[in-house]
């Protein structure tokens, strides 16, 4: 059965196109459905008020992902974090090898 609506989906989409304008499919909670299509349509406008958003967005994103020392973080949340290991190797010269 052929969907007598794939040209006119076809010709919105070529349209947009030249706009630098791209569909995307994301997934995410279902309850999150709104803010992320209203959050699409705000920086689509692409004026102030989407770079505003796109800078805001982008700050809390790289923000959230580089921040230093989380590897020390981590071991600190470690649960062997105050066990009494005991991490002393012997200290060997190593092997004499006659050449």
């Amino acid at each position: 059965m052929s969907d007598p609506c794939k040209p006119a989906r076809q010709n919105v989409r070529a349209a947009r196109d030249p706009q630098g304008i791209a569909r995307f499919e994301v997934r995410g909670r279902d309850a999150d459905r709104d803010l992320i299509r209203t959050l699409a349509r705000r920086l689509a406008e692409d004026g102030p008020e989407a770079e505003r958003l796109r800078a805001l967005v982008d700050r809390a994103i790289t923000q959230e992902r580089s921040k230093r020392g989380g590897i020390l973080a981590a071991l600190r949340r470690s649960p062997l974090v105050g066990a009494d290991l005991d991490l002393d190797r012997p200290r060997e010269e190593g092997r004499i090898v006659d050449l």
